[in-house]
């Protein structure tokens, strides 16, 4: 009887190793919503507390209606309703930023990167799998794992006499694909909010001062002489604290946004590497 050469549907039999790890992003959620309430309150009792204002208002509710700020930051509270909400996205973007950078560090692991490639391809090279295997345990970042996972793939496919070189080969790929899949949604989660906040604090800003400048004019219609321009200044200049607010957001949360997608990037490039290092390394040494 003919020998029968396994075909491509052998490769895609082949069991992975990878396993999708289930974690809850609850903080997408709960962080903006805590944000904005603690915003509020920083606004309301403390920005617009009694003690911060000549004429305060004891009866005022939810928006009191102070008057006379003995500060600068006290006139921040006169900026209307927007400012507590810009407060909260200043919040969001401060908390976002210390999830994002302590996912990415221990997502980009200990060492260099490239000379954790390099150690491993010269453990490949002297076919001492078992040694490369252990470099990944040691480099605890998101190519360590990546490679940790086209390791086993790797060794599994050494002792397989039932494929093809390039079937093995493309079982390795498969598995580093499958693995880079798993981490890159982790590397990239919750960045959305802060290139949305940086979109939206500067509109939500420009909308405060517009706020601000209808009562300011609305202010000066009923009212005349050089009282009412001292007024108006003064209005103007409370209506800008929601542009100031609105733009210094912004601006935090683009420049930080660019800091964490050129270091995702960075990490992108070391799992390309180790994918391509794996399959080249197998295909020439196990030919």
């Amino acid at each position: 009887m003919a020998e029968t050469k396994p075909t491509a549907t052998a490769a895609s039999k082949s069991s992975t190793s990878v396993q999708p790890v289930k974690k809850s992003n609850s903080i997408s959620w709960i962080a903006p919503l805590s944000c904005i309430i603690l915003g509020y309150i920083i606004w309301r009792f403390v920005i617009g507390a009694e003690s911060n204002f000549t004429n305060p208002d004891p009866a005022g509710g939810f928006w009191p209606d102070h008057q006379g700020a003995k500060g600068n930051i006290p006139r921040m509270y006169l900026g209307g309703i927007i400012v507590p909400i810009l407060i909260g996205l200043l919040l969001t973007v401060i908390t976002f930023v210390i999830e994002r950078f302590l996912t990415v560090s221990k997502a980009t692991g200990k060492g260099s990167v490239a000379e954790f490639i390099r150690k491993v391809q010269y453990h490949l090279a002297n076919k001492d799998i078992d040694k490369a295997l252990a470099e990944c345990d040691r480099q605890k970042g998101s190519v360590g794992n990546v490679m940790k996972a086209g390791l086993r793939k790797y060794k599994e496919m050494i002792s397989n006499t039932e494929l093809a070189t390039e079937q093995k080969v493309l079982n390795i790929q498969k598995e580093v694909e499958e693995a880079t899949a798993l981490e890159l949604p982790m590397l990239e989660k919750n960045l959305v909010f802060l290139s949305t906040i940086a979109s939206v604090a500067t509109l939500l800003g420009l909308l405060g001062t517009v706020m601000g400048m209808i009562r300011s004019f609305s202010a000066l219609g009923e009212s005349g002489g050089g009282e009412a321009a001292q007024k108006l200044s003064q209005g103007i200049s409370e209506a800008l604290y929601n542009t100031a607010l609105g733009i210094g957001t912004s601006a935090i949360a683009i420049i930080m946004y660019n800091v964490f997608t050129t270091k995702i990037d960075a990490i992108t490039y070391g799992i390309d590497e180790s994918g391509f290092t794996l399959t080249q390394s197998f295909a020439a040494n196990y030919k």
